[in-house]
């Protein structure tokens, strides 16, 4: 794995790591990915949950009972309920998304494959999924799983993040860049 540039990454790397040494071990690593997509989408949809996990304010005994009371609604079990329980107790929920991040770069690379993160202005198709999959494994050579986001002020267009690259081609960087020139024209 390449050498972390911050403790927040070099502690969601090292979570990660064990999770996914544990999912190997159970053969359950498409059920944890899964798990960790539910998870992290309530997260992204959920500003009270993102306080909680980004505030130092709750202590961690609070954490822990309120992760452990959505990942029972949410029906996440097994491995990734106990792995967030845990992750609560060691007051390290700031570094979830580094943590779900760094998963999924490790399964990929277990899979052979590359990971990219992609941000579109509204929800692919699955032909279009397919499609940037394609155009995707053409850059990367080999096949590429993708975890896609949605950003509505994006505009249209798309963000592609794979390993240290990034592509923006969204309406939204196009319209500022063009703003920047025309006021250096002026």
């Amino acid at each position: 794995m390449a050498q972390s540039s911050s403790p927040i990454s070099a502690v969601a790397e090292r979570y990660a790591g064990s999770l996914f040494e544990l999912a190997l071990q159970e053969k359950s690593v498409a059920n944890v990915e899964t798990d960790l997509t539910s998870f992290e989408t309530m997260l992204n949809d959920s500003a009270d949950l993102s306080r909680l996990i980004n505030s130092p304010v709750f202590s961690s005994e609070d954490q822990a009972r309120a992760i452990a009371a959505i990942a029972d609604k949410a029906k996440i079990t097994g491995l990734v309920g106990n792995f967030l329980r845990v992750v609560a107790k060691n007051r390290r929920l700031f570094a979830v998304p580094g943590m779900i991040k760094a998963f999924r770069q490790i399964a990929a690379d277990h899979r052979g494959e590359a990971a990219a993160e992609v941000t579109s202005a509204h929800a692919l198709t699955t032909a279009q999924q397919t499609e940037l999959k394609a155009a995707l494994k053409g850059i990367a050579g080999k096949d590429v799983a993708i975890a896609m986001t949605v950003d509505p002020s994006l505009l249209g267009g798309l963000i592609v993040k794979m390993g240290s690259r990034q592509i923006d081609t969204s309406l939204k960087t196009k319209l500022n860049s063009l703003k920047l020139a025309l006021k250096e024209v002026g």
